[in-house]
């Protein structure tokens, strides 16, 4: 059995299809939705159309102030944190709760499937490239999730006020501790342009620098991708590695210059990703 957290700000417009996909879920205790400084409509959605989910409704615009209080109910281990923009495949609770007991991991993820449909040339060179590399095969990156046993929630106590949650959990877990646990899949929606690509990938970036400056991971990591992405410039896959650089060395540039003034810094999300669903 499971507990999920589903933090939302202002998430009516995909929340359906998130939750839709929750509620219809084996072994699952409790499902909880922390609605955090929302201006519209979502808090009533979940009341209304989900009675069986519990529906915080806080007023301040966190999403690591809204993790603190949707753990203050927390029913069943292990905890699965789900972001309100996404969905989870058929059993997906299921399938990683038993894959966690099962490898005796301490964090885990369901596999990442992104949707580049409805996304720009250069937004899908981008990902061709970035979804190869072994940082993101190595597991519990880029899924907007992740799931934490009883015992690995003890590496930390509150979440810390953060710009990247996902990324400060898994800093405190080791390779051989976490992993993506296959036949579980989440789904997630690529920004359709270039500038929403570079604002998202800009903010976790800037997150990770926050984390790095405050030596808020146990178990940093060394990300050496420079040989692996200059081989590739000589093969076929030339051009999306040529996008991928670029676009990478804007996103870097980018955070640098927010890192200037980080605490100002206000979340940016991408709206193109967020279509308007209909019950």
């Amino acid at each position: 059995m499971a507990t999920i957290i589903v933090p939302a700000h202002n998430e009516a417009s995909v929340i359906r299809r998130c939750l839709d996909s929750l509620s219809r879920q084996p072994g699952v205790t409790r499902l909880i939705v922390a609605c955090n400084g929302c201006t519209d409509n979502t808090a009533d959605i979940v009341r209304m159309e989900y009675p069986d989910a519990l529906c915080l409704d806080i007023p301040t615009p966190s999403k690591v102030n809204a993790l603190n209080e949707a753990e203050q109910h927390l029913a069943d281990w292990p905890v699965f944190y789900i972001d309100a923009d996404t969905r989870l495949s058929e059993n997906a609770i299921a399938i990683i709760t038993d894959g966690m007991a099962r490898n005796g991991l301490l964090l885990a993820a369901p596999e990442p499937e992104i949707d580049v449909s409805h996304a720009s040339w250069l937004v899908r060179q981008y990902y061709h490239t970035w979804l190869s590399l072994p940082y993101i095969r190595d597991g519990v990156v880029a899924t907007c999730s992740y799931v934490i046993s009883e015992q690995g929630r003890q590496r930390f106590t509150d979440f810390p006020p953060i710009i990247n949650d996902d990324g400060y959990v898994r800093c405190q877990f080791s390779p051989a501790e976490r992993g993506n646990i296959p036949g579980a899949r989440i789904y997630i929606t690529a920004p359709s342009n270039l500038h929403s690509l570079i604002k998202i990938k800009a903010r976790a970036r800037l997150g990770n620098m926050e984390l790095a400056t405050k030596k808020l991971c146990s178990r940093p990591e060394h990300k050496p991708y420079s040989q692996i992405l200059r081989a590739r410039l000589f093969s076929r896959d030339c051009v999306p590695t040529l996008c991928y650089i670029l676009i990478s060395l804007a996103i870097r540039i980018r955070a640098r210059h927010q890192f200037k003034s980080l605490d100002s810094y206000r979340w940016e999300t991408d709206q193109t990703s967020r279509q308007e669903t209909v019950p």
